[in-house]
């Protein structure tokens, strides 16, 4: 295994042990699955879910996964044969996450920073109906605007 993979490995299990303890953590967002309401490069705090309780749906959470943590928005909660499956989904995703067990929510978003790289201040407010197509095709148009502009400047 590589150093980088060792190193993102203990930063992933430090993350999880600290929310496992009760404490909040802040973490770097990356990608774009939450954009609009949080961009690349914003810093995000994340509290246990231990604090506040269950999450409840419009909310943004942060769930475990093999390779570290994703924060999606809580779209929707499915009982069925009297247990719980939570279903999360990134605000400009086409789809939504495969259902998890509460044990999977480590935590929820309870503010997003804004940093020297990502001057937009977040939204993370609660919302149960998010625009999932036009935030799509927000997406795709501004990473056919950031390719154009290498192009363009790569040109010059």
């Amino acid at each position: 295994m590589n150093k980088y993979l060792n190193k993102q490995s203990l930063v992933k299990d430090i993350s999880l042990n600290l929310l496992a303890e009760g404490k909040s953590i802040r973490i770097k967002a990356h990608g774009y699955s939450m954009y609009p309401s949080i961009k690349p490069g914003s810093l995000v705090l994340i509290e246990p879910l231990i604090i506040k309780g269950k999450p409840v749906a419009g909310e943004i959470i942060a769930i475990r996964r093999e390779s570290g943590l994703i924060v999606h928005r809580l779209s929707r909660v499915i009982v069925k044969n009297g247990v719980m499956s939570y279903v999360a989904r990134g605000d400009s995703n086409a789809y939504a996450d495969n259902p998890v067990k509460l044990e999977k929510i480590v935590g929820r978003v309870i503010r997003a920073e804004t940093t020297g790289e990502n001057q937009i201040f977040a939204d993370i407010r609660i919302n149960i109906r998010p625009k999932y197509f036009l935030n799509r095709i927000s997406v795709i148009g501004l990473i056919l605007w950031g390719k154009m502009k290498r192009l363009i400047q790569g040109r010059s």
